[in-house]
C-alpha cells in the first residue's frame, strides 16, 4: 500500500447524527480549563454505531481526542458506567500499551448533559465488516494479523492484575457460574413467543459448567472491529477499543464470546449475513484453529471446548433478544431490528447443533 492511500484507509468519524449534538460552548470552557493545553476551537464529529455508547472525535488545533458519553434516556445504573469504563483502562495503560491515553473523566452532569471521559486519539484502520477497499493483504499479511490479534487478546489475560491494581473490579471467583445464571435470567425476562424456550440450552450450560475456573482481566467484547491497526503495518495491532464490558472473569468464556462473532469463509448464509468482521477472508484462522491455537499459547488443556462455545452463542442470542424485546415493545421503532427473532432462533439452534455434536 502506498504511502498517499494511507489517510484513505484510516478510520473516520462522520456527521453527528439528530439529536445527538453536544454542546459546544460549555463543553469547550470545561476541557480548556481542565487541559489548559489545548488550544484554538474544536471540531466535533462522531462515529457510526454507537448503539450503546455515543463517541465523537473533537479535533483541537493540537490535540485529537475521543469523547465517550452514554445515550440519551432512562439506563440501568450498572450500565453506560463512564467512569468504570475511564478507570480500568487508565489502570491498564501501564501494564497493556494498546489502551488508548485517559485525560479525564467528568462526572458532572450539567456540562454536556451526561457523564462522559476524554482519551487521546489513536488514528489508525478499523477492521470492520470488510477491509478498507483501497487496503488488499495478502494470504499470509491475513494470517499475520490473526495470530497478531490472538496474541494481544492473550496479552490481556496475562496481565498481573494486582501490580495494575485492578483485583477490586469485580467478584472475579465464581464467575463463571454468575453468567450462566445471568445470561439465562435476562433470556427468560427477554423472551418472546416467537423465539424457543432456550431451557435445553439454559439447562444443558448449568449441568456442563467447568471444575476450575481462571480469574484475570477480560475484555468481553474482544472483536476486530474493536482493534486499531497500524495504517502503516495493518497487520500490527496499536489499539483496543471498548472497555464497557471488561470485568475479571474466565479468560476463556472471552474466547467463546469472541467465537460467536467468528464467521468462517464457508458458513452458511444466515451466518454471513450477521458477519460484523473480515473473518471470512483467506488466512484467517477457522474458529477450531483459534481454540487451538489459544490453548497452545496458554498452556490449557481443554479437549472440549463446547461448553465456551455454546456459552457464547448463547450470551449473543440473549444481546439479540434484548434488541428485539424492545422492538417487539414499540420501545424502538429501528426496522434494522425487526427480524432480530429469526437471528435468536438461528443462534438456538447452531448452540443445539454444537451440544448434539459434543
Amino acid at each position: 500500500m502506498s504511502q498517499t492511500n494511507l489517510a484513505t484507509v484510516e478510520d473516520k468519524a462522520g456527521r453527528v447524527r439528530d439529536g445527538e449534538s453536544l454542546p459546544e460552548a460549555p463543553l469547550v470552557a470545561y476541557l480548556k480549563q481542565q487541559l489548559p493545553q489545548l488550544e484554538g476551537d474544536v471540531r466535533i464529529t462522531q462515529y457510526a454505531g454507537g448503539a450503546s455508547n455515543w463517541t465523537y472525535r473533537l479535533q483541537f488545533d493540537n490535540a485529537d481526542l475521543i469523547l465517550r458519553r452514554p445515550p440519551a434516556g432512562t439506563k440501568a445504573k450498572s450500565a453506560h458506567d463512564m467512569g468504570r469504563e475511564y478507570r480500568i483502562q487508565k489502570a491498564l495503560k501501564p501494564v497493556f500499551p494498546h489502551v488508548p491515553e485517559m485525560l479525564l473523566h467528568c462526572s458532572d452532569e450539567t456540562v454536556i448533559g451526561a457523564e462522559f471521559y476524554v482519551m487521546e486519539r489513536i488514528a489508525g484502520i478499523i477492521p470492520r465488516k470488510n477491509m478498507p477497499r483501497e487496503l488488499t493483504l495478502s494470504e499470509a499479511q491475513t494470517r499475520t494479523l490473526c495470530q497478531r490479534a490472538l496474541d494481544c487478546l492473550i496479552e490481556l489475560h496475562q496481565v498481573d492484575i494486582e501490580q495494575a491494581g485492578l483485583t477490586d473490579l469485580a467478584k472475579g471467583a465464581g464467575y463463571t457460574e454468575r453468567q450462566v445464571s445471568g445470561w439465562s435470567d435476562r433470556y427468560r425476562r427477554a423472551k418472546t413467543w416467537n423465539v424457543p424456550s432456550g431451557k435445553g440450552i439454559m439447562r444443558w450450560l448449568a449441568e456442563h459448567q467447568p471444575q476450575h475456573e481462571t480469574i484475570c482481566m477480560t475484555h468481553n467484547d474482544f472483536r476486530f472491529d474493536n482493534l486499531v491497526l497500524n495504517s502503516n503495518d495493518p497487520t500490527e495491532i496499536i489499539g483496543v477499543l471498548d472497555w464497557e464490558l471488561a470485568t475479571l472473569g474466565n479468560p476463556l468464556m472471552d474466547v467463546g464470546n469472541m467465537l460467536a462473532y467468528w464467521i468462517e469463509a464457508d458458513d452458511d448464509r444466515i451466518a454471513q449475513s450477521t458477519r460484523r468482521q473480515p473473518t471470512h477472508l483467506p488466512g484467517m484462522f477457522t474458529r477450531q484453529e483459534v481454540i487451538d491455537y489459544y490453548c497452545s499459547k496458554m498452556n490449557v488443556d481443554v479437549r472440549d471446548f463446547t461448553f465456551y462455545e455454546v456459552f457464547g452463542l448463547f450470551r449473543l442470542s440473549v444481546i439479540a433478544q434484548q434488541i428485539y424485546y424492545r422492538y417487539h415493545h414499540k420501545q424502538t421503532s429501528n426496522p434494522a431490528f425487526k427480524n432480530f427473532w429469526f437471528l435468536v432462533n438461528y443462534l438456538h439452534w447452531r448452540a443445539r447443533k454444537l451440544i448434539k455434536q459434543g
